[in-house]
């Protein structure tokens, strides 16, 4: 079976974000939770991990356990999308607070895409 349009975004958007995270993690740094340790670590392991789920979303036969994978991605990351919020909501600056704010309902799409990726194995 074809991808579907859904998870090809996704896997696009999980390819480009990795790739920032391994790049420049430095720019991930503070939207990270102050509870996490090892920050830059995590956000190392967390490009890996998005370049894996968009390699396996694109390979029908891996492409099961990384739409599942990517769902529990999206879940483990969304609290950094949280205090990217609450961090933006204490600035001044209009397009951090639109960007951060339009990150938190965007999830549920592409939890959705990832889900729909599992049934297209």
């Amino acid at each position: 079976m074809s991808l579907p349009t859904s998870a090809k975004v996704l896997a696009t958007g999980f390819a480009v974000s990795g790739t920032i995270h391994l790049v420049k993690p430095e720019v991930y740094e503070p939207i990270m939770p102050s509870w996490v340790p090892a920050h830059r670590e995590v956000i190392l392991a967390s490009g890996v991990a998005e370049l894996l789920c968009a390699a396996g979303l694109a390979v029908p036969r891996t492409r099961r356990l990384a739409g599942w994978a990517s769902a529990l991605l999206l879940v483990g990351v969304f609290p950094g999308n949280l205090q990217m919020a609450q961090d933006a909501s204490k600035t001044r600056n209009t397009k951090f607070k639109a960007a951060a704010y339009a990150r938190l309902p965007l999830q549920l799409p592409m939890i959705r895409a990832a889900l729909r990726a599992t049934r297209e194995g």
